[in-house]
């Protein structure tokens, strides 16, 4: 389970350790026997090592990593945001655990909102106060109070945030503070040492050491689709977002954004928002407030090598699955289709929809994008004028359905007939509003699942609705039949649906039963 938001109901405190002098100008890890440098004020040059060896240690480094704490400590802030607490849709509030909402009453008129009180980290990347810190943990902020080292507490304004990577730059009024920078010449490599200090649980001022654990990671979350994250191993925490992760001579490598946990705590798995990434995104923030990026209005499918293989192509294809074209979008006035297969943008092939997002986003708005797509087994160019990408709050409104389950006590589920042991039927009204389907959405009804089928296996349930198999839209049991009876011809193990669900439209690998 990935968790992100920083969420302090009530005060929030922070024990601020107040490591190292407030002297300014850029904070670098000398060499070994340098020494502290309190009260030095201007760019430091690190010494990296010989060349070739980037991110060898300095003599001693694995035995302590108190030199570079107190080294970089200054530049690193605690942020402490106050944000009004939403009242949830259709005014009920769902907590796990508990089979009942809660409503929530609504503002009486002049009443103000309840706030929350959240905190997170942050640090400096200029002398003259602009801070990087994540987008999460300044949504919806309305005030947002900067704790230095020093227990200095100042009042900060958000310069820009940009959801799809989840940065965010804020600013300080001052000079001359203490800062740090990113790394952009040198890459980490897996099993490279690394800190992370930062403020967790409201302890301001912690460090924790580790390794680069693993590169290139996707998380399952739909604002990360611009990040290839570094996984480290040194403990993050509630509190950390936002905070850095240096290397061993005190630069930047990465933003902590998030973790990986059953808990909500630390299980020794974190990713960070590689200075790659962060750079040129916190540079356009400290600009222009606001990070463009091109937009062709596609909704993408990556699949598993099970899911290929029920579609017909080799386990190992790669490229994109084009689920949905907006209606009136770049790529809609440019011919693209529902199950055209993208494989490529600008002559560059793509293995995946996260690698095309990238791609198209890199693209200026009002440039032409060549995107290549596979469409009944030919190659086919499209070239697309970009738009510019809507906000990722602004996409994800626009993807989610309505839906709902029945009720107990309601009328068992219609009759149906029953293929590879899911009982499915045509819809109608009274199943549109017993289940909550929308009327955009059409398809075969699944009433029922039997036990023991290998379709039990994929989270099927009744309510849920076959809408596409093997390529072709689904509006009868007949076509289904045919459809799978196809299939099963060509000697492939399983059948690619495509099943609506109240969260979205998900493909599935739907393997056959045995034949006796």
């Amino acid at each position: 389970m990935m968790k992100r938001k920083e969420f302090m109901l009530g005060a929030t405190f922070g024990l601020v350790l107040a490591a190292g002098a407030t002297a300014g100008g850029v904070i670098d890890w000398p060499s070994a026997n340098a020494g502290p440098v309190a009260g030095v004020s201007g760019r430091l040059s690190p010494n990296a090592g010989a060349a070739g060896l980037a991110f060898a240690p300095p003599q001693g480094a694995p035995l302590s990593f108190a030199d570079i704490f107190q080294q970089v400590a200054p530049a690193v802030v605690q942020i402490d945001v106050e944000a009004p607490i939403q009242r949830p849709e259709g005014g009920v509030l769902r907590i796990p655990g508990i089979p009942f909402g809660v409503p929530v009453p609504e503002l009486e008129e002049g009443e103000e909102a309840p706030t929350s009180v959240g905190a997170g980290s942050g640090f400096f990347i200029s002398a003259n106060g602009y801070i990087v810190t994540n987008a999460h943990v300044v949504e919806n902020a309305t005030k947002i109070t900067v704790r230095l080292a020093d227990q200095r507490e100042l009042e900060a304004r958000l310069i820009g945030r940009d959801e799809a990577t989840d940065l965010a730059v804020i600013k300080v009024e001052g000079a001359d503070f203490p800062f740090v920078n990113f790394e952009e010449g040198a890459q980490p490599r897996v099993g490279d040492w690394v800190i992370a200090v930062g403020n967790p649980f409201g302890l301001g001022g912690t460090a924790t050491a580790g390794i680069v654990s693993a590169q290139g990671r996707n998380i399952p979350d739909p604002t990360a689709q611009y990040v290839d994250f570094l996984q480290i191993d040194a403990a993050i925490n509630r509190g950390n977002s936002g905070g850095p992760t240096f290397d061993i001579y005190g630069r930047v490598i990465g933003v902590n954004s998030a973790i990986y946990s059953p808990t909500g705590n630390s299980v020794g798995i974190g990713f960070a928002i590689p200075a790659s990434v962060a750079k040129p995104v916190t540079d356009q923030l400290m600009r222009n407030g606001t990070v463009e990026r091109g937009y062709v209005g596609l909704g993408l499918r990556t699949f598993t090598a099970d899911q290929w293989e029920a579609y017909g192509l080799p386990r190992d294809f790669e490229g994109a699955y084009i689920e949905s074209v907006t209606d009136g979008g770049p790529a809609d006035r440019a011919g693209a289709r529902v199950g055209d297969l993208l494989v490529g943008v600008n002559g560059d092939a793509v293995k995946d929809g996260t690698e095309a997002t990238r791609l198209v986003g890199a693209a200026k708005p009002g440039e032409t994008i060549r995107l290549e797509v596979i469409r009944d087994g030919r190659r086919v160019t499209l070239n697309v004028r970009s738009g510019t990408r809507p906000p990722e709050s602004e996409l994800r409104a626009g993807d989610e359905l309505g839906g709902g389950s029945a009720a107990p006590g309601e009328p068992p589920a219609a009759r149906g007939e029953v293929v590879e042991g899911l009982t499915v039927t045509p819809l109608t009204a009274t199943l549109r509003s017993r289940y909550g389907i929308p009327e955009s959405v059409d398809g075969l009804i699944i009433t029922d699942v039997a036990r023991g089928v290998p379709a039990s296996r994929l989270g099927l349930q009744p309510g849920l609705v076959i809408t596409q198999a093997d390529r072709t839209r689904i509006r009868t049991v007949e076509a289904l039949r045919t459809a799978i009876e196809t299939v099963k011809r060509s000697g492939r193990p399983s059948v690619l649906v495509f099943v609506w669900t109240p969260q979205g439209t998900a493909p599935l690998a739907l393997p056959f039963e045995d034949e006796e």
